[in-house]
C-alpha cells in the first residue's frame, strides 16, 4: 500500500508564475478523480481505523484473491458432535456470523443431499444447520459489509437420501433464490469485481462450468490442481500421524506461497485428526497443538501473501493475526 502527496506552494508575485501553479494544481486534481474510490481508500487505510468486520475494504480493486492472506475456517458449520465432548466432530466454536464478523473469509461448507436440499453436516452428525441458515448468514454479512467477499467451498457430504435430482440442481435451486449474491466465474477473480458476493469454490461434480474447479481433490496429501482457468495448490493432510508432520506440510506451504509470483491460490489446511484407541479420531488433539504454533508464527510474519489458511477452532485473535499480513 503506496501513500503519496505531493504538494507544491509557490509564493510569486508574477502573473506566470500564478498560472504556473494552477496548471499543476488542475493536473494533479485531475489525476486524483481517475482514482477508483477504492483505491484512495486503500492509500488511506489501516487496519486499526477500517477494522476488523471492513477488512478487505482497505485492499485495492485489483488485487487478486491469490494475493491475499485470508483466514478460513474447516468444517464451518460443525459445532455438534455425537456424543458430546467426544473431540470426534465438532470443529468450531464460533457460529458462522461470529466467524465472518471476526474476518473469516474463506468457509468450507460441506452438504448432505437430502429431501432435495441441503443440511450441513461433518460426516454422519447433522449440524443442526442447513444450507439456508448458513447462506443467510452470509447475505446479512455482505449486506451490512459490502467491501468483503466470501469465498465458499462447497462439497457433499456423507449419503444422499431421498432426493429426485442432482446436487448441482439443487444446489442451483439454492442460487437461482440469489443469483446476484454469488460470483460462478471460473477464474481466481480480482477482488473489486467479487466485492459483496459469495465466490464458490466447486468441490462437487456439475454438467456445466461453475465456479472454481476443485472437483479432482486429492485426499490426504499435498497436491495440486492446474485446469484452464485457475490453478491451485492446497495441502490438506488431515489423517495426523505426528503433529510435527503436519506442521512441517504446514510451513512448506506458507513458505511457497509467500515467494509465489504465479497467481496459483494457495489453500493451507491446518486442520486435522489423530486416531486414538480403536481408530477413533480426535480433532482437538492436532488444533492444540497445531493453532499456539500458528499464533507464534503470525505474530512474527511479515507483510505478504501467505493464501487461505482453513482452521479448526478459529479464534478472533488469530484470525486478526493472519489479516494483519495484508497491511504494513
Amino acid at each position: 500500500m503506496r501513500y503519496l502527496t505531493i504538494l507544491f506552494f509557490s509564493i510569486t508575485t508574477t502573473s506566470t508564475m500564478l498560472s504556473s501553479c494552477s496548471e499543476s494544481v488542475t493536473a494533479m486534481d485531475s489525476e486524483d478523480k481517475s482514482m477508483s474510490v477504492n483505491e484512495k481508500n486503500a492509500s488511506k487505510a489501516s487496519l486499526a481505523t477500517i477494522g476488523i468486520g471492513n477488512w478487505m475494504s482497505g485492499l485495492q480493486d485489483n488485487t487478486s484473491i491469490s494475493k491475499i492472506s485470508i483466514p478460513g475456517t474447516h468444517d464451518s458449520g460443525a459445532m455438534r458432535e455425537v456424543p458430546a465432548n467426544s473431540g470426534t466432530a465438532k470443529t468450531q466454536n464460533l457460529t458462522i456470523s461470529e466467524q465472518l464478523n471476526a474476518g473469516v473469509r474463506f468457509l468450507d461448507v460441506r452438504c448432505r443431499h437430502i429431501d432435495n436440499s441441503f443440511a450441513i453436516h461433518h460426516g454422519a452428525i447433522y449440524q443442526n444447520l442447513n444450507f439456508d441458515d448458513v447462506l443467510n448468514a452470509c447475505y446479512t454479512f455482505l449486506d451490512n459489509h459490502p467491501t468483503e467477499t466470501i469465498i465458499m467451498s462447497v462439497k457433499e457430504e456423507y449419503n444422499a437420501s431421498n432426493t429426485t435430482r442432482t446436487f448441482e440442481q439443487t444446489f442451483d435451486s439454492y442460487i437461482q433464490k440469489n443469483p446476484s449474491r454469488w460470483d460462478l466465474g471460473v477464474n481466481i477473480s480480482n477482488l473489486g469485481s467479487i466485492r459483496g458476493k459469495i465466490k464458490l469454490l466447486r468441490r462437487f461434480s456439475a454438467g456445466t462450468s461453475k465456479g472454481i474447479d476443485a472437483t479432482s481433490w486429492a485426499d490426504n496429501t499435498t497436491f495440486e490442481i492446474n485446469n484452464s482457468a485457475a490453478s491451485l495448490k492446497v495441502q490438506d493432510y488431515y489423517q495426523v500421524g505426528n503433529n510435527d508432520d503436519k506442521w512441517s506440510k504446514i510451513s512448506a506451504l506458507y513458505n511457497e506461497a509467500k515467494a509465489d509470483t504465479s497467481g496459483k491460490l494457495f489453500i493451507n489446511f491446518t486442520s486435522g485428526y489423530k486416531p486414538l484407541i480403536f481408530g477413533i479420531p480426535s480433532i482437538p488433539t492436532v488444533s492444540n497443538n497445531i493453532n499456539p504454533k500458528l499464533k507464534t508464527l503470525f505474530q512474527s510474519s511479515p507483510q505478504g501473501s501467505y493464501g487461505i489458511m482453513p482452521i479448526d477452532f478459529i479464534s478472533a485473535e488469530l484470525s486478526e493475526l493472519i489479516i494483519k499480513t495484508n497491511f504494513n
